[in-house]
């Protein structure tokens, strides 16, 4: 067949072997990729039961390879996908290193952020499901990453923090945790008895829940407020479980108060209607 005198056939037959040849690319990407992923997994889990990681540092280890694994399949596929359409690589990589040059003093940003979170994931300041404060924000960590740390706040809002804006990190989740109870009784109650009956409950409790690993017990007097004198109790608990015991805890002392007759005093009001004489 010609067109314009031009014999079309051969450039008809390049373009359908370059199409065939993308589509068994895709195939073998969409193939390839999902049985990476399944790999890296086994072999993470494999290598955190024979050297016992935890939980979190194996989540972080297993996200952090698949994000590797992912941006090399990446790169992978897009140098095969050049070299299929006869698009020469070698004048690409050489403008890349020139257009990289000429930008590289403004992604200071970015070597910051991967240097770094290659000291946050070699020195193990934080795992994934670790409870900690860093960047001014406060969550639970849900993926250690080169450039960025995601972190789920307790409002469910996902944060993403740049690694050089982690300056400090205050892990919270390294060991027990503390669980503290205030409850204020009147002024007129006799405090040793009230002490006795909230380490009755402190005991009790303990003896019945799993979560604690040391106490609860009873401090002593906190402070001394307008209304009330306040009883403090502290207990240790499990990794984040600290607010799930004080809840428990705080409702049991109190109702341990009411059955004993002690007062937990509480703002009144006095209304005084005055009477006008006409």
């Amino acid at each position: 067949m010609e067109v314009f005198g031009t014999d079309i056939y051969p450039y008809v037959e390049q373009a359908i072997s370059i199409g065939l040849k993308i589509v068994l690319l895709l195939i073998a990407f969409f193939i390839v990729s999902p049985i990476g992923k399944k790999l890296i997994s086994s072999s993470i889990k494999k290598i955190s039961s024979k050297q016992e990681l935890t939980e979190g540092r194996t989540k972080t280890l297993e996200k952090l390879m698949l994000n590797f694994y992912s941006y090399a399949l990446i790169f992978i596929f897009i140098v095969t996908l050049l070299s299929i359409l006869n698009i020469p690589i070698a004048p690409l990589l050489a403008g890349a290193g020139i257009i990289g040059l000429a930008i590289g003093f403004g992604a200071q940003g970015l070597v910051s952020d991967i240097v770094t979170g290659f000291f946050i994931l070699l020195e193990r300041q934080v795992d994934v499901d670790d409870y900690i404060t860093a960047g001014g924000l406060s969550g639970v960590v849900e993926e250690v990453g080169l450039r960025t740390t995601k972190m789920r706040g307790f409002d469910g809002t996902l944060h993403f923090i740049p690694n050089r804006n982690i300056s400090n990190v205050s892990n919270h989740s390294r060991g027990n945790m503390r669980a503290l109870v205030d409850i204020g009784i009147a002024y007129d109650e006799n405090i040793e008895e009230a002490m006795s009956v909230l380490q009755k409950v402190c005991e009790d409790f303990a003896s019945r829940d799993d979560r604690v690993k040391d106490g609860p017990n009873v401090i002593g007097v906190q402070s001394l407020n307008a209304s009330d004198v306040v009883l403090r109790v502290i207990a240790q608990t499990e990794n984040m479980q600290q607010w799930a015991v004080e809840r428990d805890l705080r409702k049991q002392l109190k109702e341990a108060l009411d059955s004993a007759g002690i007062e937990i005093p509480f703002p009144h009001q006095v209304y005084m209607e005055k009477k006008i004489e006409a």
